[in-house]
């Protein structure tokens, strides 16, 4: 899980070198982003990367929603404000060596994905305190390759 996590963060900071970017990973865990990318103008922005070897990319439905517990059963009650919701985020396929797969979105659009997908959990459920959801590759298809929406991040 932890090299995933390092091979995802690499391969993103060397994909935006050949895409003439500079980038700045960060060693720790920063909360909100993983590394800055920056033009040759020196307008920089932070990035958000996720990888998996397969399967689908997982996260806690309440860092997007406004979840409540009423009667052993969850209750969604809206979205939550993001701090940032247009960070990017680049999420990594990792396929093998030249073939790896890249996909870019604004933070929004993943709460956009949870607030369609997220099923609420009560007491029936297997575990009715989970959080759970998840985004596939496939799911995301449209933002497959989008490194145009780097550049115009970078615009503003």
């Amino acid at each position: 899980m932890q090299l995933t996590r390092q091979i995802g963060e690499h391969l993103v900071a060397a994909e935006l070198g050949r895409l003439g970017y500079i980038a700045a990973p960060f060693a720790g865990n920063v909360p909100l982003y993983d590394l800055f990318a920056a033009d040759s103008r020196g307008h920089a922005i932070p990035i958000q990367v996720k990888a998996i070897n397969g399967g689908s990319w997982q996260f806690n439905a309440d860092a997007f929603l406004d979840i409540e517990v009423k009667n052993g059963e969850q209750v969604v009650k809206g979205t939550k404000k993001l701090l940032n919701p247009k960070l990017l985020c680049i999420f990594v396929l990792l396929v093998e060596r030249g073939k790896d797969e890249f996909y870019l979105f604004h933070l929004s659009d993943l709460q956009k994905h949870c607030v369609k997908v997220y099923k609420p959990r009560g007491r029936s459920s297997k575990n009715p305190d989970s959080r759970h959801c998840a985004v596939s590759p496939k799911e995301f298809s449209r933002f497959k390759e989008n490194w145009e929406l780097l550049e115009s991040a970078l615009q503003q």
